[in-house]
């Protein structure tokens, strides 16, 4: 007995077969015409509102890694090699080097953006990026960011790196979170790891320093900070409390900026229920 004959399937083939020689065809025919194509521009796209790297660097890492390319046919420039040499610089995150059927050749770059600026116990300066990674100052331009300085132990050995320490993971949680919030980015401007391991922050208004201690909690500590700025700040100024320390549960400890440093302990549980302060004196 005979098989019925799938012709559906013979069909698709023949379709899928026509298909692949097409796309042969056409590869074989971009890949002749590009042959024959020569350098006639290069277009850098470097977007971005720091300046770490600028056109001339650029335009010195293309000419050292893919010499004078004006004229050149393209099939003699090596893409490869001029994207490699493009992200071997510490300041550029991504790098995207291609060339068109006209014959310009197209560099897309993104550069690093910096977060915090660190200060380590060994007088080490470095930067760290939006991804968590240690990047080298830059002699073309100074990020205005948040900087860190105290009992900081993170090495840096002049190269990309990932941090190693928990203490310098903190600082960088703790500088994302504070360049997220329009308020404190404006409020704190420095960050600073004391003899304790607490990590302290300096705002710009006040005369009081601000005990984090670690990146825990963050939602938490700054809400009850917000509390405290919005509740207790208006009644008693802002350069009453000498410190103020966010690292307990759910309450906040303030040493008065007096001779006798009398503390105050504030209960943030009941500020946040309804909406009034009561302070307790020890």
């Amino acid at each position: 007995m005979l098989k019925k004959i799938n012709w559906r399937a013979i069909l698709f083939g023949f379709l899928w077969l026509i298909s692949l020689s097409g796309l042969i065809t056409l590869m074989s025919f971009i890949e002749i015409k590009k042959s024959a194509l020569k350098c006639k521009d290069v277009k850098v796209l470097l977007p971005g509102q720091f300046n770490f790297i600028e056109r001339d660097e650029v335009d010195r890492i293309l000419m050292e890694n893919g010499g004078a390319m004006l004229g050149k046919d393209l099939n003699d420039i090596n893409i490869h090699k001029l994207e490699n040499a493009l992200k071997a610089n510490p300041f550029i995150e991504f790098a995207k080097v291609y060339a068109d059927m006209t014959g310009v050749i197209h560099v897309q770059i993104r550069q690093r953006e910096p977060v915090l600026r660190v200060v380590n116990m060994a007088n080490l300066h470095f930067y760290i990026d939006g991804n968590g990674n240690k990047i080298p100052l830059s002699d073309n331009y100074t990020a205005k960011v948040l900087v860190a300085s105290g009992l900081i132990e993170e090495d840096f050995s002049g190269r990309v790196d990932t941090l190693k320490t928990k203490m310098a993971r903190d600082l960088f949680r703790t500088a994302l979170f504070i360049r997220s919030d329009t308020l404190w980015d404006n409020q704190i401007e420095q960050l600073f790891v004391d003899l304790k391991g607490d990590i302290e922050m300096v705002p710009r208004v006040g005369g009081h320093k601000i005990i984090l201690g670690s990146a825990d909690s963050l939602q938490i500590k700054f809400r009850n900070l917000l509390v405290f700025y919005k509740k207790a700040i208006p009644k008693v100024g802002w350069d009453t409390y000498k410190t103020i320390n966010l690292k307990y549960a759910n309450q906040i400890v303030c040493e008065k900026n007096i001779i006798d440093s009398t503390k105050i302990t504030i209960d943030i549980n009941k500020q946040i229920a309804d909406s009034t302060i009561t302070e307790t004196q020890n």
